[in-house]
């Protein structure tokens, strides 16, 4: 036996020389090379190893029985494996002790605890309390160690992301190791670490009983390399413990596999006995109360009739009897109070596990999101130096413009993988073909430098989402879903001009529009006006059926056949023509509609939102005939655009350019045509609650937004080139945001109202001139006319003379 054998100068050589991996079964695990260099020091003065034998419960059906096991830890994997002795060469199993929980009842059988595991729960009993004690201590302490020294993760570089992307500093640090121990525990001395492995196999009252059925083809491998070890050793004469290390210390997959089936959740574990009936102490004082009366027959029957010396007899009976409960009942208490410093430990500590790992996945994600932003950022440099190239080297035939072509329509290809996997992410996956609300992410332009910008545009916008994910979003997130209930406040303000979230935006949208026309809503109109649709014709019916193919041609819930969106579209125009006669419908209410239907997705709800836009945030003739309030709205932005951008003014002046051809569409449609989705939803967020203010403010901030761009253009071709599609080029959300509400400011309604008074007096004695210059034309025409039929001989005359 490995108890009886003394250690050698030969076996700490080739202790010392042994490479067995860490958690190798025999005494190399307990006694590693690195600790055997001074082999002739004690034992105790060596570094703690977590080892020793345990008795653990298992088996099945009526060989369901205690079976002692060599027990070891493996720091690499935070492993417990076992085995059935200390000189085995493989390990039967081994128990994930990242995941797991223990626990220990003060109603069990002294040195009992219990391992749980998400899949099992394994019960060990020790020697003693003390032994228990320990081996539960320096569980918890490895679990910790474990959770507090993972991996080191790549440091992100402290790097300024290209554009205007702010700087991220990824704090990934960990916090010392704090364990807190539920009470000092001392080392129990040659039964648990190195010391153990040189005691003899705890006996068993039978020798088969100690076998593991479950692994059995384990136990014929070891009993084979142990007997093939003690052949060597009494060959040689000095041969050491260490001389046939195992190569792995992993169970056999087929037994490892065996091993974890046993504990299916919901089930009872198969290495976990019978729980026995618990007795708290107060039900063992009631208990023992009862029973006193037969303990002490004296006193059952009284002590008047019995001598003196019968009562001494009995008294001293009772205080003996007594004072063996009260030792008894001090050991429960004792036993209850160290099952209560253990559970608070086991419970404070694994809180602290749990939050450290909530923190850890949450740097984790936060790291992901800056690679996969920085990843985005390198891409769109690469495409447009791309399309840098591709400017510079012109129409030239050659290898050069051949190359550059094709990488350019690699560039554009859509990967239908990227598109399947965007599903499994919502968050971090990579960029859809579509957006959330079914907006083309690269729209299908027909001019490839076009395409190219798009894709550009689009990267660009995937970047900043990530970049503001964690420091934004969330936040703005957790403010929305603390808000309650809705009432104009300036904290409801501010979050809407910040962006609702998705999952908020209907409730909010609906709450908006119902604020602006609760004074016009009677809960059946909306079905009256399409009843009153199906029986007679509208005239706008014909308009409305040609401008529904051309409603947001890059959003698949209109394009698609067998969407329903359009259907809806229809009848709210319908209704809407009905509804307002004046207007009765003018293009441009297709597509605020259509944004209302794809937020609210109902069709009287998308109606109402039309209702108030159309009737009571916009002046009463936007959409008139002659569009009097766009024309004036117009003029007000350059007064606006000469006060707060004078540079962008003089250089737009000097090259005769006309904004209002570029303009004009913004304010009719509410940029729904302009700018991507992520940005118009947000616009639209503050334009429902804070009126047309907003679409002045976010009209300055575009072009404030690409100030720099246009001022570098010297030529009135290139600058309507670009200001034809540059709204799409603007992908930094809250730049823009930062731009309208505070790089506009100050910016007073009452400035607003007086800039459109002045210009609609200009403009209405403008139209008066101009249609009493028609009257005027006409007269003369007119008179013109008969002057010339009095003084000309009819053709029916020249007839007759002939």
């Amino acid at each position: 036996m490995a108890g009886a054998r003394e250690d050698t100068p030969e076996s700490c050589s080739s202790a010392a020389e042994s490479e067995d991996p860490p958690g190798s079964a025999r005494l190399t695990e307990a006694v590693p090379p690195e600790e055997s260099e001074g082999c002739g020091r004690p034992l105790e003065e060596a570094p703690k190893k977590l080892c020793g034998y345990l008795s653990k419960f298992g088996g099945k059906g009526p060989i369901r029985s205690w079976k002692s096991r060599w027990f070891f830890y493996d720091e690499r994997k935070c492993h417990l494996y076992y085995s059935r002795t200390a000189q085995d060469a493989n390990p039967l199993d081994s128990i994930d002790l990242s995941s797991a929980v223990f626990d220990c009842k003060a109603d069990a059988e002294e040195g009992t605890f219990e391992i749980r595991t998400p899949n099992r729960v394994i019960t060990l009993k020790a020697a003693t309390k003390q032994v228990m004690l320990y081996w539960l201590q320096q569980l918890q302490m490895k679990r910790w160690e474990f959770h507090n020294s993972p991996p080191a993760l790549p440091a992100a570089p402290d790097a300024t992301l290209a554009g205007n992307g702010p700087t991220l500093h990824l704090e990934l640090g960990q916090e010392e190791a704090e364990l807190e121990e539920f009470c000092p525990v001392k080392t129990p001395t040659g039964l648990v670490g190195a010391a153990a492995a040189l005691q003899p196999v705890p006996a068993m009252p039978l020798a088969l009983q100690n076998i593991s059925l479950k692994h059995l083809g384990t136990e014929i491998q070891n009993t084979m390399h142990n007997i093939r070890g003690n052949k060597q050793v009494s060959g040689t004469g000095h041969g050491s413990l260490t001389e046939d290390s195992p190569q792995s210390v992993e169970p056999q997959s087929g037994e490892q596999a065996s091993g974890m089936d046993s504990g299916t959740p919901g089930k009872e574990p198969a290495d976990s006995p019978k729980p026995a009936p618990k007795f708290s102490l107060t039900t063992c004082l009631t208990q023992k109360t009862k029973c006193q009366s037969n303990t002490f027959p004296f006193f059952s029957e009284g002590l008047r009739n019995r001598t003196a010396q019968e009562k001494v007899v009995a008294l001293e009976q009772q205080v003996e009897v007594l004072t063996k409960e009260l030792k008894s009942q001090k050991d429960d208490m004792e036993a209850y109070r160290t099952q209560n410093r253990f559970l608070n430990s086991e419970i404070h500590q694994v809180t602290k596990i749990w939050r450290k790992v909530a923190e850890k996945e949450k740097a984790l994600l936060t790291k992901c999101a800056y690679l996969q932003a920085r990843n985005c950022q390198v891409e769109s440099k690469y495409l447009a130096g791309l399309r840098r190239l591709q400017e510079a080297a012109g129409l030239e035939a050659g290898e050069c413009s051949e190359l550059l072509r094709e990488l350019i329509q690699e560039a554009l290809q859509w990967e239908a993988s990227e598109a399947a996997a965007d599903g499994s992410c919502v968050e971090l996956g990579p960029v859809s073909e579509y957006d959330e609300y079914g907006f083309l992410a690269v729209p299908d332009y027909e001019v490839e430098d076009l395409k190219l910008l798009a894709r550009i545009q689009v990267l660009e916008v995937r970047s900043h989402h990530l970049l503001a994910l964690d420091a934004v979003e969330r936040p703005l997130r957790e403010r929305w879903a603390a808000l309650g209930q809705l009432a104009p406040s300036a904290e409801l303000k501010q979050l809407l001009r910040a962006g609702v979230p998705r999952e908020h935006r209907p409730r909010v949208w609906r709450w908006l529009v119902h604020l602006r026309v609760q004074h016009l809503h009677t809960p059946s109109c909306y079905q009256e006006l399409l009843r009153r649709g199906q029986a007679c014709e509208h005239p706008a019916a014909r308009q409305i059926e040609l401008d529904l193919n051309r409603t947001f041609p890059n959003n698949k819930h209109f394009t698609c056949p067998t969407s329903s969106f359009p259907d809806k579209l229809r009848r709210v125009l319908l209704a809407f023509s009905w509804q307002n006669p004046a207007i009765g419908y003018c293009q441009g209410l297709n597509r605020l509609a259509a944004v209302a239907l794809l937020v609210l997705e109902e069709e009287e709800s998308a109606f109402w939102c039309l209702v108030a836009i159309v009737e009571t945030i916009l002046p009463a003739d936007y959409y008139s005939k002659t569009l009097t309030a766009s024309q004036v709205d117009q003029r007000v932005l350059q007064d606006l655009l000469s006060e707060k951008l004078p540079r962008l003014m003089a250089h737009l002046g000097q090259h005769r350019i006309d904004l209002s051809l570029v303009t004009f569409n913004w304010f009719l449609v509410v940029f729904a045509d302009s700018l991507i989705s992520d940005i118009l939803l947000r616009v639209w967020d503050a334009f429902l609650y804070e009126g047309t203010k907003v679409v002045f403010r976010y009209a300055l901030a575009i072009f404030k937004y690409n100030e720099e761009e246009i001022l570098r253009l010297q030529d009135s071709l290139e600058i309507y080139q670009y200001l034809r599609f540059f709204t799409k080029t603007i992908c930094n959300s809250r730049k823009l945001m930062h731009i309208a509400f505070s790089d506009m400011n100050p910016f007073p309604m009452k400035q607003l109202r007086q800039l459109r008074a002045t210009h609609r007096e200009r403009l209405e004695a403008e139209l008066r001139e101009l249609e009493q210059l028609k009257a005027e034309y006409l007269e003369r025409r007119a008179s013109r006319g008969r002057a010339v039929t009095e003084g000309c001989a009819s053709e029916d005359d020249g007839d007759g003379d002939a």
